[in-house]
């Protein structure tokens, strides 16, 4: 990962505690520093402008609030946001700004792979695109 990429900040929001931690420790593995954990919209959105990327689940602790947060987070603070979730067909697939969704459970090294793609794009860099993230935009 180049110095570039290790600036990102990483934002989990996921209401189960023992996945959010495993998240975590897959990212900050990868170099990258982590902006917080968040299990609710709220809290998420109080985080969201120290963060880059978030990793947001659907169903959290305030309810089914993930993609509507997703979206917010993509189009108010500019966020690269993955969702990740059991219930991929929850998520609406022309998300704005939302980069695409991975369907849990996920290995850790699905999650690097997709965050080196997130971070890629954000960065005009080039990553393969892992096949289990289902991406919603394709670059232009």
């Amino acid at each position: 990962m180049d110095r570039q990429a290790a600036h990102h900040r990483v934002l989990i929001v996921e209401d189960e505690f023992l996945i959010a931690l495993d998240v975590g420790e897959t990212i900050e593995a990868m170099g990258l520093q982590i902006a917080g954990f968040a299990s609710g919209r709220s809290h998420a959105l109080a985080l969201a402008q120290t963060a880059d990327i978030a990793l947001v689940d659907v169903n959290l602790s305030d309810g089914r609030t993930g993609p509507e947060l997703g979206r917010e987070l993509a189009e108010i603070y500019g966020l690269t946001v993955i969702y990740m979730t059991a219930n991929p067909e929850e998520v609406n697939q022309v998300q704005n700004g939302v980069l695409g969704v991975l369907t849990k459970p996920v290995m850790p090294h699905v999650v690097e792979q997709s965050i080196d793609y997130a971070v890629a794009r954000r960065t005009g860099g080039i990553a393969s695109l892992p096949r289990e993230l289902h991406v919603f935009q394709r670059p232009h």
